[in-house]
């Protein structure tokens, strides 16, 4: 499995500098023509590198290939894509530019109201494949935002996830702030993220402030308490000048009654940080239901009238059903889609 390290061996090997090796990898991850740039390719790299290009380039382009394409009415996109074993991932098109990437193919969390751990991990995703889904995307459409809140934990992927996160930062020309690492709140994720050239924004899973239902909910995440994971938060929030973005996916009559909103303003109230408010996205297989909307607009308001700053959003292709694994695990199914779905399911014919 190819990671951006041995892109780098590999053009290093025929004699390519960093300034070259720069090039190439910027060109890729912002899905531009090789020949675009001040000075042209003979001019700048050696020649060993500009023959070793063309299948080089065919091969960055084929870890990420697009199987399926789901389109949202808010603008979204839900993309089902092979890596190269033949494995499915799934990337989320984002309105505003914005882009969520897998980093694992499965998840060993195994959170109990998530699609992509119901079959446990299957296999690391790595950094050349992160950036791929990046690449993949961008020749789509624009991407100025990577949010890694796709499939898998990016802390037990974290050594692919920041070699990406490098790269994404320094030659894919999206700002540090606008790399988002998503977590359930592993203690070397926060030790780690603030030593790289590239600090990212963090984002914490929460879901609740109950310690025992944080352990059911997420049965193996690191048994950290929630008020333990806000205080990791701050101290990165403010090391980092990022405000954290504290998930909370608001399941009926789970973590939607009046003792979790207590809670929620006894731990974030005054913290350098905004509550991400995200309705439960409906999976038939899992007995979660998803609250009404009326209500999640009301608990979200009374919460900022009491002080903390909570942003009510949708998850990204609701009207396609695309929750998080879900495009994987009807593509693995023999039965058709649901028609809902099936409706809007734009297969992509493989190139030639």
């Amino acid at each position: 499995m190819l990671s951006i390290a041995d892109i780098h061996r590999r053009l290093t090997a025929l004699g390519a500098n960093e300034a070259h090796v720069g090039r190439v990898l910027r060109h890729w991850v912002q899905a531009r023509p090789l020949s675009e740039g001040r000075r042209q390719l003979e001019h700048y790299l050696p020649l060993a590198v500009r023959q070793a290009l063309p299948a080089l380039m065919d091969e960055l382009h084929g870890l990420a290939t697009l199987v399926e394409r789901h389109p949202g009415e808010d603008g979204s996109a839900r993309l089902l894509v092979k890596l190269t074993d033949g494995q499915t991932v799934e990337s989320v098109l984002l309105p505003r530019d914005g882009l969520c990437v897998s980093s694992q193919v499965g998840c060993a969390v195994g959170c109990r109201f998530c699609m992509t751990g119901k079959d446990g991990l299957l296999r690391q995703v790595t950094s050349a494949e992160i950036v791929a889904q990046v690449a993949l995307a961008r020749r789509e459409r624009a991407v100025k935002k990577v949010v890694f809140m796709g499939m898998g934990e990016p802390s037990h992927n974290l050594d692919a996830v920041m070699e990406a996160i490098e790269l994404l930062g320094l030659q894919g020309n999206i700002g540090h702030k606008n790399l988002v690492f998503s977590t359930v709140g592993d203690p070397r994720a926060f030790e780690r993220l603030a030593a790289g050239p590239v600090k990212p924004a963090l984002a914490l899973s929460l879901h609740t402030t109950k310690a025992a239902l944080r352990r059911e909910l997420l049965p193996r995440a690191p048994r950290l308490t929630p008020g333990e994971i806000v205080e990791a938060g701050e101290r990165y929030a403010r090391e980092s000048g990022y405000p954290i973005q504290y998930q909370w996916t608001l399941i009926e009559g789970v973590n939607d009654g009046e003792d979790e909103l207590d809670g929620i303003v006894g731990l974030l109230k005054g913290k350098y940080g905004v509550l991400n408010m995200i309705p439960y996205n409906s999976v038939p297989e899992l007995p979660y239901a998803r609250p009404d909307w009326d209500k999640a607009r009301d608990i979200a308001r009374r919460l900022h009238q009491r002080g903390v700053l909570t942003k009510l959003r949708d998850s990204a292709g609701q009207d396609v059903d695309g929750g998080c694994g879900q495009l994987r695990a009807r593509s693995l199914d023999t039965p058709p889609l649901p028609m809902r779905a099936a409706r809007r399911a734009i297969p992509i014919a493989p190139a030639g």
